[in-house]
């Protein structure tokens, strides 16, 4: 049996103390485990993976995704051709570096997001911001007079004020002083993070957050908006916090056993194929402390949202996705329940498109995780 907890937290505006507070009705989940138009078995599914299969028809589709984000992007104040063209004039090259020995795997390597290269580019380094901004526009469509910093800010709090909560409960529970946030892009999750992080923490506290990625492109955005303190949507108290960019590839992190409270995997499973996954896992155990959470935060299958997409919108979404079929497919919350030192797996739906997973570690007394 699957334990799921359903509950929804929204932050006040960033003036106030209290962040624990309902803004809008509980998400529901569907009795279908996925969308008719994910995985191999379904006719809707094969005929949409028949148009993207098509060089013509996918070339429309690509083209056509990236200006449906674009669109949402400027018609709600996100100013997705400057941004471009700063980061485009702003020697970006001068944060980019790559760690000696990462390996590009091949899943890794395919199309993403409308970009032929993938994560591997600048084009997509340089429109990851207005696109995550817009991203979280479109969990609440009706929400007119939502801005882009209020939607994002939502989108993140909701995950991480369950975190929160996870975390607490716990009856030997870490003080959260170093985290790690795993596929972070241009750092917009990781700062977000790292804000929280501080806000719920003692003065007397001090933090590490590791942003990491595979892309040195994403991440060469995300030191120079470190270094610059250009920054929109979070800026981060350095007198609190410190963040540290690193690239590396997730199935073979950097870090030593143990150095973790808090492992974050923000809208990174969905671009993963379940055998990614499912060896990613183990490592993510390996760098937590024991009595220390993992947490994702995904789209989930079961969201009557994204089952109920109009068939345009889906096609769009799903041809920008390599990895769509597995994802809609792939028990997570078992895979996650079959590693070990995975204890205490629950489920959360935090937005209207999205749920959030939560995990225990638990290791024995000479480091070893349960079940080994």
């Amino acid at each position: 049996m699957r334990e799921v907890v359903t509950f929804q937290f929204y932050p006040l505006p960033i003036q106030r103390r209290s962040w624990l507070v309902s803004r809008a009705a509980t998400p529901t989940r569907s009795e279908v485990a996925k969308p008719a138009w994910a995985g191999t078995e379904d006719w809707l599914s094969r005929a949409v993976n028949v148009l993207i299969g098509t060089p013509f028809i996918y070339a429309v589709l690509k083209r056509q995704a990236k200006a449906v984000l674009q669109r949402t992007a400027e018609s709600r104040g996100i100013d997705w051709t400057g941004n471009v063209r700063a980061l485009s004039d702003g020697g970006l090259q001068a944060y980019y570096a790559e760690r000696t020995g990462v390996r590009y795997p091949e899943y890794y390597m395919r199309k993403f997001h409308a970009y032929d290269a993938g994560n591997l580019c600048w084009e997509a380094a340089y429109e990851a911001e207005p696109a995550t901004y817009a991203m979280a526009l479109r969990v609440w469509p009706r929400e007119r007079e939502l801005s882009w910093r209020e939607a994002q800010r939502r989108l993140r709090y909701s995950f991480l004020e369950a975190v929160g909560a996870f975390h607490a409960a716990a009856a030997t529970t870490n003080a959260l002083r170093v985290a790690i946030d795993i596929g972070c892009s241009v750092g917009v999750s990781t700062r977000y993070l790292t804000e929280w992080m501080v806000r719920r923490a003692p003065d007397s506290l001090s933090m590490r957050v590791y942003g990491v990625d595979l892309s040195p492109y994403f991440l060469a955005v995300a030191r120079a908006r470190q270094a610059t303190g250009d920054i929109a949507d979070a800026p981060v108290d350095r007198r609190r916090a410190s963040i540290e960019y690193v690239h590396a590839q997730a199935e073979t992190l950097p870090f030593a056993d143990d150095t973790a409270d808090l492992v974050t995997l923000q809208f990174v499973l969905h671009e993963l194929p379940r055998t990614a996954a499912r060896a990613i896992f183990p490592e993510l155990v390996r760098v937590t402390r024991s009595g220390g959470t993992l947490a994702f935060v995904d789209n989930d299958p079961r969201s009557p949202v994204i089952q109920n997409l109009p068939p345009a919108l889906f096609t769009l979404m799903k041809s920008t996705e390599p990895h769509s079929d597995d994802y809609y497919t792939f028990d997570v919350e078992a895979a996650l329940r079959d590693t070990p030192g995975v204890v205490s797996v629950q489920v959360h739906e935090t937005d209207p498109r999205h749920r959030t997973i939560l995990c225990r570690v638990h290791k024995e007394a000479d480091g070893r995780p349960l079940g080994v």
